[in-house]
């Protein structure tokens, strides 16, 4: 796991604390033209040390406004005014309230965040787990079926003629492909996880994204046409471009691996707010109502397949979602009341890395 660099963390946790104290100190001041009497003073200074607990890292800033909130209710919002008065009845009960509110408060978020980073791990290696399951089996797959057909090959050297031949060979090749594909996947997995290798965004042209990841389709099944709508006017939106052409790829190609009956499919960039939309839809029979929930969180059963030749879905829709997610990004599937499915991605488009 990547740790962030120490120097901006404590910068901020002093601004936060800072910020607090001063808006507690604002407020006081306020309420003082209307109130004759300062007992909401030691309140408002308990909530700020509770609120710089909560939102700083450790014990130090808790500590530190616990000290400074003790000083500013003695000195400033405190009768005598902008003097010391440690004769004040209750002043050293107000410093240890203060103090076990600020150590109660760190404790916990401490706790908390602890069993969150814990949480995390553990369903980060379930999801590492089930993709690497899931890997082991979309390779296994052609590999045995390339192993057989060249077996064929070399066994029946002479009885097979050029159709026969042709066939097996075409056979293998479109597992190669397929092969070629989930290392593609695999690697713009690495390259996500990667703590050397950012994801660069760059503004690019939707369009020309739109239209690459066509190409590269159409090159793969070029009898399934694809209608492909995008705005008037130019869009640029930041991305990193290979990685978004192959998630456009990896929804088309599901399209037609899972649809079973697709024969059409529509691509569609749209601008929603300050997001950019992007929409595969296709004419085929859909996903399974129990699938649905299940498609890009890495826990779809590895015998789950739509195109009966034992190429799995998980680990495409999941390399996804990884991909999305990694731009700051959302994405989603769903049935289409008309048949078919339709998956969208939305992109932030003011993000910058």
């Amino acid at each position: 796991m990547k740790k962030k660099p120490v120097l901006p963390e404590k910068l901020k946790d002093c601004l936060i604390t800072a910020g607090i104290l001063s808006v507690a100190s604002i407020i006081c001041m306020i309420l003082r033209r209307f109130s004759s009497t300062d007992t909401h003073v030691p309140m408002l200074f308990v909530l700020a040390v509770l609120c710089v607990s909560r939102f700083t890292h450790g014990y130090v800033y808790g500590i530190i406004a616990s000290l400074l909130a003790v000083i500013g209710v003695n000195y400033a919002f405190t009768y005598p005014y902008f003097e010391f008065n440690f004769t004040l009845t209750g002043y050293p009960l107000t410093f240890l309230a203060m103090l076990a509110v600020s150590l109660t408060v760190c404790t916990m978020t401490s706790r908390i965040k602890a069993q969150e980073i814990i949480h995390l791990e553990i369903e980060t290696e379930k999801m590492r787990s089930n993709l690497l399951r899931s890997v082991s089996h979309d390779i296994r797959t052609p590999l045995t079926s390339i192993t057989g057909n060249v077996s064929a090959i070399l066994d029946n050297d002479g009885k097979l003629d050029r159709l026969q031949i042709k066939t097996l060979l075409e056979d293998i090749r479109r597992e190669a492909e397929w092969l070629n594909r989930i290392v593609e996947n695999i690697l713009s997995i690495t390259k996500i996880n990667s703590d050397v290798a950012k994801i660069r965004k760059e503004p690019e042209l939707a369009e020309e994204i739109a239209s690459s990841a066509v190409n590269k389709f159409h090159r793969r099944y070029p009898d399934i046409p694809v209608c492909v709508s995008v705005p008037d006017e130019a869009l640029l939106v930041p991305m990193d471009a290979v990685l978004i052409e192959q998630v456009l790829f990896n929804l088309m190609e599901n399209a037609v691996l899972h649809g079973k009956t697709t024969s059409h499919i529509e691509l569609r960039v749209s601008i929603k707010g300050d997001q950019a939309v992007f929409e595969v839809k296709d004419d085929g029979m859909g996903i399974s109502e129990d699938l649905i929930l299940h498609l890009f969180d890495g826990t779809l059963p590895i015998g789950e397949r739509g195109d009966g030749s034992g190429h799995n879905m998980k680990i495409g829709l999941s390399i996804c979602r990884s991909i999305i997610e990694a731009h700051g990004g959302v994405i989603a599937g769903e049935n289409r009341d008309e048949g078919g499915s339709r998956f969208y991605f939305e992109l932030p488009l003011d993000s910058m890395q």
